[in-house]
């Protein structure tokens, strides 16, 4: 009796079983052979940052441990492997769930190409966001590029969150197709850095479905509560930290906000409305990079083309290494290259900062968080910086600068946060820790610390630096 033809499961940034629409497809054909491409020659200077890879790699391990060892890891550009792989076993059909990043939507209709010419069946799903990025339109066509009418719209006319039904395990296990062994060494990808410093950055995560399952359900059960004003505190347990299981698709947007909008009928509303808000704010920025696919790049509005930026080697240095002398600004940082992650509130202080009080190309600070982010997310990412700097869509006004020492008194006052990622500052005073350069001598040697030697002497004055950064905002109107 001849074998079976396999369908071509591709996962990419679906790495789950749980609402994955191209999964579900594949297994109605009855035959699955599950794989994954590690793609940098398409992805070019978005290639995969050195923290994303890392997360990458523990969760490709959680995926093939729930493909019971049936996952094949690849690597290569995609236009290449997924044909010639697809030939080598015989595929008749290729699903997978869309992309919507420009180098990924160009290579995809270059692989739908060549795979159909071939004969082969392609298929496409919306696994990856809430709602397809061509749906939501104003009247006259256009995209939206205002966030509160957009997600007013998509709330009216977009269908409510639902996930689909759960994968039956022993249909997976029978569809799963029984071919040579598998070249599931993931360890061949060379996703892991040389120096062990990731084991550090990930002790506090579990990359892979289940540790997205886990967390989504200590939040709505402990974290949701104080979601809508505890989210601005760096030190409370008041955030979801779903990103990177968000960004890798370990769960999706749909269920989460389904889980979301049931914990809002159990005594919630409130707060589930916001969390789920925040979950479209993240599908604005899909939204946008599908339209206006050089926002990465390049300043959405084109006055800031002109904009007087510095280029000083020597202060982005200070601020990658969190040692700008603002404990606030460096605790975050710290956090950063320790976690992979930072507190959202505490991305925003940091980013103004480095654009407005540095006057640094917000470019810079994008390929930083790049790197350093588990969630470094390209939509998200790009569009977060440009409404830092002003240049986006929908974005804050350049001139509304965030001060790093109020920031810090009103989201940190007892300086929780700071004590916790700028330890040589842990015997300061309340009053005096959220500014050192400012505290009298006598308060810095009591706590122990000796400024330029300790801990960094303030790199620059904030109120210069903001009349700097207003004198350079008004050229662009003059």
């Amino acid at each position: 009796m001849p074998r079976q033809a396999p369908t071509l499961l591709w996962f990419r940034q679906d790495l789950r079983l749980r609402d994955n629409p191209a999964l579900i497809a594949a297994l109605a054909t009855g035959s699955v052979l599950p794989v994954y491409v590690l793609d940098d020659e398409s992805a070019g200077s978005w290639r995969r940052g050195a923290a994303s890879r890392c997360w990458l790699h523990r969760s490709l391990d959680a995926l093939n441990e729930s493909l019971h060892g049936k996952l094949w890891v690849l690597k290569g550009d995609a236009a290449e492997v997924i044909p010639a792989f697809a030939a080598e076993h015989g595929a008749a059909a290729v699903h997978w769930n869309r992309g919507y990043e420009p180098w990924r939507i160009a290579r995809d209709k270059q692989i739908k190409q060549t795979l159909s010419d071939a004969g082969v069946l392609v298929e496409s799903h919306a696994g990856t966001l809430l709602w397809e990025p061509w749906h939501n339109l104003k009247k006259d066509g256009t995209p939206y590029k205002v966030f509160t009418p957009y997600y007013r719209n998509a709330l009216a006319t977009q269908p409510a969150p639902v996930p689909a039904a759960t994968v039956d395990a022993a249909q997976l296990s029978a569809a799963l197709h029984d071919c040579a062994q598998p070249n599931n060494k993931i360890d061949t990808l060379a996703l892991l850095p040389r120096l062990n410093w990731h084991e550090g950055m990930l002790s506090d995560w579990v990359p892979g479905e289940a540790g997205a399952q886990a967390q989504l359900s200590s939040f709505l059960d402990a974290g949701i509560e104080d979601y809508r004003e505890g989210r601005d505190f760096p030190a409370k347990m008041s955030v979801s930290r779903l990103s990177p299981h968000l960004h890798f698709g370990e769960i999706s947007p749909n269920e989460a906000a389904f889980a979301a909008n049931l914990s809002g009928q159990r005594g919630h509303e409130s707060q589930s409305e916001h969390f789920v808000r925040e979950l479209v704010w993240r599908e604005f920025s899909y939204y946008l990079l599908y339209h206006f696919p050089s926002l990465t790049d390049a300043n959405m509005k084109s006055d800031f083309d002109r904009f007087p930026w510095l280029d000083d080697a020597d202060l982005r240095s200070a601020w990658q290494r969190g040692m700008t002398g603002y404990p606030i600004v460096d605790a975050g940082m710290r956090e950063l290259y320790t976690t992979g992650y930072m507190h959202n509130r505490v991305r925003m202080i940091v980013a103004s900062f480095l654009i407005k009080n540095l006057m640094q190309d917000w470019r810079h600070g994008e390929k930083w968080f790049w790197d350093c982010l588990v969630d470094a997310d390209l939509a998200s990412n790009s569009c977060s910086w440009q409404w830092v700097a002003g240049s986006g869509a929908d974005a804050a006004p350049y001139f509304r600068i965030f001060n790093p020492v109020t920031q810090s008194q009103k989201f940190d006052p007892d300086g929780a946060y700071i004590r916790r990622f700028v330890p040589e500052l842990a015997k300061l005073s309340a009053k005096h820790l959220h500014d050192p350069s400012s505290a009298p001598t006598m308060e810095l040697q009591l706590a122990g610390i000796e400024l330029g030697k300790d801990y960094p002497a303030a790199i620059v004055d904030l109120k210069q630096t903001r009349e700097r950064a207003l004198a350079a905002y008004k050229t662009l109107r003059d």
